[in-house]
């Protein structure tokens, strides 16, 4: 099951879960400033690339998902599913090349644990974003591909993964 099945009508943690999806895309906003002055010196141009694609699926990913709600089955499509769907798409492709982009960062900062840890986070975010994307084709039902749901959390731990360690770095240093 995908996550945001969690805030269909039919769901009994609807509406916890989309009070957390809204606070979840709020602190993926309040926390562009400090990823956007650790690496500004690095480069303002990929720095501010990085801040796009997390500002898009904080907004496109969390904030829209809380207010449109996919439906129960993927079947019956509404304007809420549409919007959801949309917002889930464009949010997810872009936010896939965050730890790239941080990867780029840092090795051009000689960070080369983050480089080497956000390298890693990017090939299996892609991976299993692949994965997803895959488990929803007939011709992949009834194998362990079809697990879309241990898919989509294994690339959003792989995509958070390099802002994790950014974000405890920066935490230690503070």
């Amino acid at each position: 099951m995908t996550i945001s099945a969690l805030g269909n009508s039919k769901s009994p943690v609807r509406l916890a879960f989309n009070i957390w999806m809204s606070i979840e895309g709020i602190l993926f906003i309040f926390a562009i400033p400090a990823i956007y002055n650790y690496y500004n010196k690095v480069s303002k141009t990929i720095v501010l690339v990085a801040v796009v694609f997390i500002v898009v699926f904080a907004v496109g990913a969390c904030i829209f998902t809380s207010f449109f709600s996919v439906n129960e089955t993927k079947d019956v499509v509404t304007t809420a599913s549409k919007i959801h769907g949309a917002g889930s798409v464009v949010g997810f492709i872009l936010f896939l090349f965050v730890p790239l982009l941080l990867a780029i960062l840092s090795f051009k900062g000689n960070d080369k644990i983050c480089g080497i840890i956000s390298v890693i986070s990017f090939i299996l975010a892609f991976v299993f974003f692949v994965l997803f994307i895959l488990a929803d084709k007939p011709e992949f039902s009834n194998t362990i591909v079809a697990k879309e749901g241990l898919w989509q959390r294994m690339n959003l731990l792989f995509m958070y993964l390099p802002l994790g360690y950014i974000s405890v770095k920066i935490l230690l240093n503070w």
